[in-house]
């Protein structure tokens, strides 16, 4: 691989401040178009910015997906505080690494899809860790309902990703 020039490097930075501009943008509209529904476990959100760190991971790999996700655990913790920083830090870096090795069986048959539904449920499993250690291991009991969670956002992330990731691909190639 060739060494990248000043132009390259450059481009690289600006995507990247781009993508975790839109990251932040997707969480805030989420917040205001998904507010928190009663049928659904407290706290959860689809994910969509999520697609996001999913892109950014297809291009660099492992830093591309931490960078989102320390960028989305701090916009957590300013806007929301320190508990929802930590819980947005733990569960994105327990999914950053997950979709880091499920990246490595795209060509093998994984679709986004699977890839989605991989990531959300580390992401939750991640939150729920932190949850125990914050208040308890009773939090566990909460599992079940955010797997079912995880299963459904991680397919609609999946789907999402699936759709635009071909107009994506674009954006490596430049």
């Amino acid at each position: 691989m060739p060494l990248p020039n000043e132009k390259t490097k450059v481009n690289f930075v600006a995507l990247f401040g781009i993508l975790g501009a839109l990251a932040l943008v997707l969480s805030l509209f989420e917040g205001f178009l998904f507010p928190e529904l009663p049928f659904l476990p407290a706290g959860a959100k689809v994910g969509l910015s999520n697609i996001v760190t999913m892109f950014a991971a297809s291009l660099s790999g492992l830093p591309g997906a931490l960078y989102i996700t320390a960028l989305k655990a701090l916009f957590a913790f300013i806007t929301r505080g320190a508990v929802a920083g930590t819980m947005s830090l733990c569960g994105g870096l327990l999914s950053a690494f997950a979709l880091c090795a499920a990246l490595r069986f795209r060509n093998k048959g994984l679709s986004f899809v699977g890839i989605g539904v991989i990531c959300a449920v580390f992401h939750n499993a991640g939150q729920l860790l932190c949850s125990c250690v914050l208040s308890g291991a009773a939090m566990l009991g909460y599992g079940k309902y955010l797997l079912l969670f995880a299963i459904v956002s991680g397919s609609l992330t999946g789907v999402v990703l699936n759709a635009v990731m071909p107009r994506l691909d674009i954006l490596k190639k430049n």
